[in-house]
């Protein structure tokens, strides 16, 4: 019998208890990605709903967005924009400032990586908080971007950063939930 979603991904993801710090259950992808039918699986799964659909750029943010939003990207043919920290990305940039569980940091992209108008999916690993995926939203629309959805194969709903998506009308596309953070 074939394992359902689900079962396949939860089998695929690593749980590393108490890290980066006592209390936290850390949802590692990497066994996932060193998984060649789990991962497969997974992109397919992302890309499945927008198969067919014009989307111009797959926008991933650093560092396994880029795993993941470039075979998205790939799946689509559609061009990939990365999204990283301030200061690693060579050329003229924007950049917003997004909040973080304990402060504060600033994320960036290219100035031409997305012309008014281009339709966009935002893809990263897992959301939590929120507080990434809706700086790099905001960073996306301050740009023009049409935000089809924001993928993730990860959801902690019970940390309220779909919500904070949904929140500013972007549409979320989640593959496993794990209660608590």
């Amino acid at each position: 019998m074939k394992a359902t979603l689900e079962e396949t991904l939860r089998d695929a993801i690593r749980t590393i208890p108490d890290y980066p710090k006592p209390g936290i259950l850390f949802r590692d992808i990497t066994t996932l990605l060193g998984d060649a039918r789990a991962f497969r699986r997974a992109v397919d799964e992302l890309v499945h709903p927008y198969a067919g659909a014009k989307v111009d750029k797959v926008a991933g943010i650093e560092a396994r967005g880029f795993i993941l939003g470039g075979a998205i990207a790939h799946q689509l043919s559609s061009g990939f924009i990365p999204i990283r920290k301030k200061g690693k990305l060579p050329h003229d940039t924007v950049r917003i400032a997004y909040s973080l569980e304990y402060g504060i940091d600033e994320m960036e992209m290219h100035r031409d990586a997305v012309k008014p108008g281009e339709r966009v999916i935002l893809v990263d690993d897992l959301i939590a908080t929120g507080g990434t995926a809706e700086g790099a939203a905001k960073l996306l629309r301050q740009m023009g971007a049409d935000i089809v959805a924001a993928c993730f194969v990860i959801d902690l709903p019970d940390l309220g950063g779909r919500a904070r998506l949904e929140a500013l009308g972007v549409p979320v596309r989640t593959l496993v939930a794990y209660e608590g953070h």
